[in-house]
């Protein structure tokens, strides 16, 4: 819900403010990496998946393409394909491409990017019925009426699960299920764990790309919440946690300072940092237990030859 805040002169959107307030007061800080996709954090993502150093897309791409017979054979026929957190059609083309679908319901919170989006697929696939819902794939939302009595399969690639915390995912996973509902399929890209050094190279890119990816949200939250974060005061970090099994993200001040944030001030100390993104890698194993509890059953998975990645079918348990 928007709000009109005379004081600024804008808009302002209620959750996304409470959210970051919260955030930015608790500690240590942190974000949601749901809000790093507005239209720049978006195309800032896909010139991610592009760079040498960032494995996940490129291989990934490699299973869709040459295992599209074998999930296509776990598909049902004119399903409704729902994808949450849609982006860049890349991924979704190749689905549409090797199985009958009869629907796309692309799932995201960037309206500009997912509606431009939805008229290339109309474009490109004639017979196809494109059905975007704007809504926050990470909770409840209605489908499509013009779905509701077509099979679904829910499509969530790109390692996304891997930015939810356990119970996180675990939430995600259950949520997933009763959206789709009985006898739906849900086909998943997980990463996978592997050598600590090609993980950290990928999200420390030479470029600098994802640095610029990490800062666009507090350029962000300048913009739709009236902020003044001095975006060059922070630098980019990802480190890996051994422990958790996860890289870490964070924007660390890079000296004291103060923030003002609607009507609140925020103080950074030198070195304190927001923690921004989880990326989780699993094992197939580890995955496959956490689908389990989440209600569904783990079927097929597919993964390419240096076992970088996987691709997963899961099924509604009943």
């Amino acid at each position: 819900m928007n709000i009109y805040v005379p004081a600024t002169g804008h808009q302002i959107d209620v959750s996304f403010a409470d959210d970051v307030l919260t955030g930015l007061t608790r500690k240590p800080k942190r974000l949601s990496p749901k809000y790093f996709y507005d239209e720049a954090g978006s195309h800032l993502f896909e010139q991610i998946t592009l760079l040498p150093e960032y494995y996940p897309t490129r291989t990934e791409l490699r299973i869709l393409r040459e295992r599209g017979a074998d999930i296509s054979a776990r598909i049902p026929k004119n399903a409704a394909l729902v994808e949450f957190g849609a982006g860049a059609t890349t991924k979704v083309r190749l689905l549409l491409e090797s199985c009958e679908f009869s629907a796309y319901v692309p799932v995201d919170i960037s309206g500009a990017f997912l509606n431009g989006q939805a008229d290339a697929l109309r474009r490109d696939f004639s017979g196809l019925a494109v059905h975007p819902v704007i809504a926050d794939f990470t909770a409840p939302f209605a489908l499509p009426e013009a779905v509701k009595d077509m099979p679904k399969v829910g499509f969530f690639p790109g390692s996304t699960i891997g930015n939810f915390d356990p119970a996180e995912a675990h939430a995600f996973l259950r949520s997933a299920r009763e959206i789709l509902g009985e006898n739906s399929t849900m086909i998943v890209g997980v990463d996978l764990e592997k050598d600590e050094n090609v993980l950290r190279a990928a999200y420390n890119d030479a470029a600098g790309v994802t640095a610029e990816f990490n800062r666009n949200v507090l350029l962000r939250i300048n913009r739709e919440l009236c902020a003044n974060f001095d975006v060059p005061a922070f630098s980019h970090s990802a480190v890996y946690n051994r422990e958790r099994h996860r890289i870490e993200m964070h924007l660390v001040s890079r000296n004291a300072q103060q923030v003002r944030l609607l009507d609140q001030t925020i103080g950074f100390d030198p070195g304190e940092s927001i923690h921004t993104e989880s990326s989780y890698k699993y094992s197939i194993e580890r995955f496959r237990r956490l689908a389990l509890s989440s209600g569904w059953s783990a079927h097929d998975v597919w993964t390419d030859d240096s076992a970088m990645f996987s691709v997963h079918a899961l099924v509604a348990a009943a």
